[in-house]
């Protein structure tokens, strides 16, 4: 695969911890997809977890976003490491989130970056002030997960808000939950 994947160390922990359980209800519950426990109706992305690769090959993702679309606030974090020789990891604030069912498309700048490489592997540059894409499908014990980066190789274009891949990746462990939401539409006026 060329695409570089990036994923969660410590950060994922705190994150899955506070994620608490959700409880599937109504249509989502018979589809195995979760609808999230909060206070505000509003769309939700949240969670934690680590893609199926190879062993010595770990990559994981954090999600703690609310809000509908330009509105939506929050933070993402990914890390991916290959053995001690290579990786590093980024985070930042979303600045974007919508979601249709149990899927959710958000996008965030990232705020810090920092990557270690070793000879054979990737060069990666500070990635600070861009913006990348994640499209999450939250199927019960099966999500995927997606990002923008996915064919240019390496994460080094900024993307529109709310933009990005498929969920192409499946994970090894973890759980993301989806809460779909969308505001009231107006009447339409003749």
């Amino acid at each position: 695969m060329t695409a570089l994947t990036l994923g969660t160390t410590g950060a994922a922990t705190a994150a899955e911890s506070s994620a608490g359980a959700p409880a599937a209800t109504g249509a989502h519950a018979a589809t195995g997809a979760h609808a999230a426990r909060h206070t505000a109706d509003e769309p939700l992305l949240k969670g934690s977890a680590k893609l199926k690769r190879q062993p010595g090959d770990n990559v994981h993702f954090t999600f703690d976003a609310h809000g509908f679309a330009d509105k939506a606030r929050g933070t993402f974090y990914a890390s991916h490491h290959v053995g001690k020789q290579w990786g590093g990891y980024f985070k930042g604030r979303i600045d974007c989130l919508v979601t249709g069912g149990p899927v959710a498309v958000a996008t965030g700048i990232v705020t810090e970056s920092h990557f270690q490489g070793a000879p054979g592997m990737p060069e990666i540059g500070d990635l600070k002030g861009k913006r990348f894409g994640f499209t999450v499908l939250d199927d019960g014990k099966k999500d995927r997960l997606g990002y923008s980066w996915a064919v240019d190789g390496l994460p080094k274009n900024s993307v529109g808000k709310c933009l990005g891949s498929a969920p192409f990746e499946t994970l090894e462990k973890g759980d993301y939950t989806v809460h779909h939401w969308m505001p009231p539409r107006e009447p339409a006026k003749h």
